[in-house]
C-alpha cells in the first residue's frame, strides 16, 4: 500500500465514523485501474454483534451495512476522497460478511488511480 492509498484508508475509516457512528478498525486500500478497493475489518460495534447472533438479525445488519452505506455515499459524496486523489467519485459497490464482520467496498472514480499513484 502506498502513500495515497495509506491516506485514502484513513479517510474511509473517517468519513464511516462521521455518517455510522462506527468506522472499521482496520482499511487496506488498492488502487486498480478506476477503481479504490477497500478491505475492511472490524465493521460491526458490540450492539451489531449481539443483534448478529439472529438470522433476522444477520439479515438486517448486511442490508445497513450495503444498501444503506451506497445511500449515504449518494447523500454525501467523499468529497474528501475527491480532493486527495483529484478525481470525481463516480459510484460505489459494498459487501459484507456479518459473521466474519470482513467488509469490502469498490470505490469508482472517473480517472485511473493505479495509473496516477501507482507507478
Amino acid at each position: 500500500m502506498n502513500r495515497v492509498e495509506a491516506e485514502f484508508s484513513n479517510l474511509v475509516k473517517a468519513y464511516r465514523k462521521r455518517h455510522m457512528g462506527k468506522g472499521p478498525e482496520r482499511v487496506t486500500t488498492t488502487f486498480s485501474k478506476h477503481w479504490a478497493i477497500c478491505e475492511m475489518e472490524g465493521n460491526l460495534s458490540p450492539v451489531e454483534k449481539f443483534i448478529a447472533k439472529t438470522d433476522d438479525g444477520k439479515s438486517m445488519l448486511r442490508t445497513a451495512r450495503t444498501e444503506m452505506v451506497k445511500e449515504i455515499y449518494r447523500n454525501h459524496p467523499p468529497i474528501e476522497m475527491e480532493e486527495l486523489l483529484g478525481a470525481k467519485f463516480v459510484r460505489l459497490f459494498v459487501d459484507i460478511d456479518i459473521q466474519q464482520d470482513i467488509g469490502m467496498s469498490v470505490f469508482v472514480f472517473d480517472q485511473d488511480l493505479e495509473k496516477k499513484f501507482c507507478k
